[in-house]
């Protein structure tokens, strides 16, 4: 590792606002180099590096989807000013994938300031992988009019509701809102209607249903000194701890980072414009400059696998640079 690599805690570690490391519940990953394949059995989830080839999956079974996140579309900066070439190459790795994705999902911060043309390019970019697309927003897509432009835009396909679920293979599926009132420190923040909504989502669904929650924030108290959590995400997973297999997929931090707390499994995605520091190894959050020949190692997607009545799930995050 080089200076510029963000440094790891161990398992039961986690880094202070000072980089000082205490014992705690978190687990971090490093950067996901040719990838991480993670796979969860009864909410047990076991890991290895892997190759290239190893990514594909080919059992007829499974459907697959895939996951990017903070596409920073109108960010020009280092240490990436043209953020719309690494979409697009991550897109391009979309198409080139063995076994064609059932769907995608973006979790949030499409563009950097939710402009009408920052719009447009993601998704006339996003759109060139031919498949259906669910979005989130991230709080950098809700800078205007409260968001309202974003869910004008994004929202018909549900309904033209701002959270909403679906189905496929056997699992459900639910997208949530947390960067609309962020709360101090730039927590994220679901509210009232939004959980009683989750609630009555789930009443009535069995709980061997397998569940995937995605939401740009994450969902558990990741580095909350730098806003990397969600104020009252507790109520909603008090309702999703009955479930067998529960998935939960952010964004927001730039970098892989996991952990497991009973049934429920975490996951953060890497962006496709710009790394972030590891949790307390900068003095805080924002765009980390590193070499352009290093840049792609630390973008990249996420391929998620599921067979059907193996209660299985299958995480691969591979880098623009593998």
């Amino acid at each position: 590792m080089t200076d510029d690599t963000p440094r790891v805690p161990g398992a039961d570690e986690e880094l202070s606002a000072h980089g000082q490391r205490r014992r705690t519940a978190l687990s971090c990953m490093a950067w996901a180099g040719a990838g991480v394949v993670w796979t969860l059995s009864g909410g047990i989830p076991g890991s290895r590096l892997i190759g290239g080839a190893e990514a594909a999956t080919t059992d007829s079974r499974a459907f697959s989807f895939v996951q990017i996140s903070d596409s920073h579309i109108g960010f020009a900066k280092d240490p990436n000013t043209e953020p719309t070439s690494t979409l697009a190459d991550a897109i391009g790795r979309v198409r080139a994938m063995p076994q064609r994705p059932a769907f995608m999902i973006h979790t949030g911060d499409i563009t950097h300031l939710s402009k009408p043309a920052e719009f447009d390019t993601a998704a006339k970019i996003i759109d060139g992988a031919g498949l259906d697309v669910h979005y989130v927003p991230g709080e950098h897509d809700v800078l205007v009019d409260n968001g309202d432009p974003y869910f004008e835009r994004f929202s018909k396909q549900n309904g033209g509701t701002k959270w909403y679920s679906f189905d496929q293979g056997g699992v459900h599926f639910i997208g949530l809102v947390n960067v609309i009132d962020l709360k101090g420190g730039g927590l994220g923040f679901l509210g009232d209607e939004q959980l009683e909504w989750l609630r009555r989502d789930l009443e009535g669904r069995s709980s061997s249903t397998p569940i995937v929650v995605f939401a740009h924030i994450p969902l558990w108290s990741l580095y909350p000194q730098w806003g990397w959590g969600t104020d009252d995400s507790a109520r909603a997973l008090a309702y999703l701890k009955r479930f067998g297999s529960v998935t939960v997929l952010n964004g927001h931090i730039h970098q892989v980072a996991q952990k497991v707390e009973g049934t429920l499994s975490f996951y953060t995605a890497m962006s496709t414009a710009f790394p972030q520091p590891a949790p307390g190894a900068a003095a805080g959050p924002g765009p980390m400059k590193v070499p352009a020949d290093k840049l792609r190692s630390m973008l990249g997607l996420r391929s998620v696998n599921y067979v059907a009545g193996r209660e299985q799930l299958a995480i691969v995050d591979s880098t623009l640079g593998a």
